[in-house]
């Protein structure tokens, strides 16, 4: 059973070296603050050690995704695709996630983030699994690519979303979720107009801790305990109680990741 008040953070990274030194600080932290579970993305095959150790440390709390990240796609994404597609046929996971395209760094291996992705999205749809989508300065390819497939059971959300309101139309349009995380409380960052228009039940609470830390904490390692800070902050967009905030985003979240009670 989840507390009275429960929020999930839908994408938060607490298996990385940033946490090394607290790790279970910070899981105790997130759970005092009633962030009763968390979701936790892969990037490539070199994490997935440290992915699987923390969630067989902490079961039924720390869920794993399994997915190859963009910036990961170099000249070794066949050997790459090997690894995680072998994860998938053998283990339980709640997403194929992180995944996606990311144009912002390099676009060196754009072809091949492209081609990384299909196989991915292929491989949800095998394995009846949702997409967890990076899609930084690549949001209006993205949509081009899942309107391929949208029509074909083909689920999941837009992790730190950061499109324009018509981006976000099309997207919830299509039955995809907007991750929601600490960039909503930066200042001028666009997403309050976003947040404004888009139906609670279209919305997901993230972290991506350790990184983007909500206000007072921007800047420093973020941490999965902030969720609730975004919360507060989504609610006062929308102008509603952050009770409401956590009651639907929860049940989004459970709803979009099969969260009943044969995963934990």
């Amino acid at each position: 059973m989840l507390p009275l008040m429960a929020f999930i953070d839908t994408h938060t990274h607490l298996y990385l070296q940033h946490f090394d030194n607290d790790r279970e600080q910070v899981v105790h932290a997130a759970l005092d603050r009633q962030v009763s579970i968390m979701l936790l993305p892969n990037i490539d095959r070199h994490s997935v050690g440290s992915l699987h150790l923390m969630c067989s440390q902490y079961p039924g709390i720390c869920l794993p995704m399994m997915g190859l990240h963009p910036t990961s796609v170099k000249s070794d994404y066949a050997d790459q695709m090997e690894v995680i597609e072998k994860n998938i046929e053998t283990q339980h996971y709640v997403a194929v996630g992180e995944i996606g395209l990311d144009f912002y760094w390099d676009r060196t291996f754009a072809k091949e983030q492209e081609e990384v992705f299909r196989r991915q999205i292929n491989l949800s749809l095998a394995y009846r699994l949702p997409v967890v989508i990076h899609s930084r300065n690549s949001a209006d390819r993205i949509i081009e690519i899942l309107k391929e497939w949208w029509h074909d059971r083909l689920t999941g959300v837009f992790h730190c979303f950061s499109g324009s309101p018509v981006q976000a139309r099309q997207v919830t349009g299509m039955g995809f979720y907007l991750g929601i995380g600490g960039v909503l409380t930066f200042q001028r960052s666009g997403l309050e107009q976003v947040v404004r228009e888009t139906p609670l039940e279209h919305l997901l609470l993230e972290t991506d801790a350790p990184f983007l830390a909500p206000v007072p904490y921007r800047g420093k390692r973020n941490e999965s305990a902030y969720l609730p800070l975004i919360a507060a902050r989504l609610a006062d967009v929308k102008g509603i109680t952050v009770e409401e905030v956590a009651e639907i985003t929860t049940a989004n979240a459970k709803r979009l990741f099969k969260l009943d009670s044969s995963n934990h």
